[in-house]
């Protein structure tokens, strides 16, 4: 519903080094999201020098039209000349600044989970989706033999049950005790 309008804005509004617009993928970035305090699906978000100066939430395409003016307006500045805003080298949302000898190297690298190999990770993997898989395969009812498959690590473990020892009876011996044996 508010697609179509922030892309007309986007084509319309975007001028290199005065106006951007980007869209953040807040399950992917949440980051990013926290750090601008995201709260609503969809949130229009318009920064100047860093700063958040306009903020809408939802889909309310009178209000994003007049937020996007009022920023190319102060992007402009007096006489067209691009404000203090755009003076620095800038930043990626969720990584760092654009500025070196590189960036599309260090924006890519922003963005990239970490990736470690473990041997023990995937084997345990490997064991959990085969056992879940027989498990599951040679049931009446799929689903729930998978949901108590000892091989379900997302349930709980089993209650502890009391001991077997005889009550009254400890189950260590003192000194003493051994003297009376």
């Amino acid at each position: 519903m508010i697609a179509p309008t922030f892309e007309s804005l986007a084509t319309k509004h975007a001028k290199p080094g005065r106006v951007a617009f980007c869209k953040v993928d807040v399950d992917a970035q949440g980051d990013v999201a926290r750090q601008y305090g995201v709260r609503a699906m969809p949130t229009f978000l318009v920064l100047r020098a860093g700063a958040v100066v306009d903020t809408i939430q939802g889909a309310n395409p009178p209000a994003l039209i007049a937020a996007v003016e009022k920023a190319v307006k102060l992007a402009a500045g007096p006489g067209g000349a691009a404000g203090a805003a755009f003076s620095g080298t800038g930043h990626r949302l969720g990584g760092s600044g654009v500025g070196g000898s590189a960036p599309a190297a260090r924006g890519a690298a922003s963005v990239a989970r970490p990736f470690s190999w473990s041997l023990s990770g995937f084997l345990e993997a490997l064991i959990g989706f085969f056992g879940l898989y027989f498990w599951s395969l040679f049931s009446l009812d799929p689903y729930k033999a998978a949901e108590n498959s000892p091989f379900n690590k997302n349930r709980p473990p089993p209650p502890r049950t009391g001991g077997t020892r005889p009550a009254g009876r400890p189950g260590f011996k003192t000194l003493s005790d051994l003297g009376a044996s």
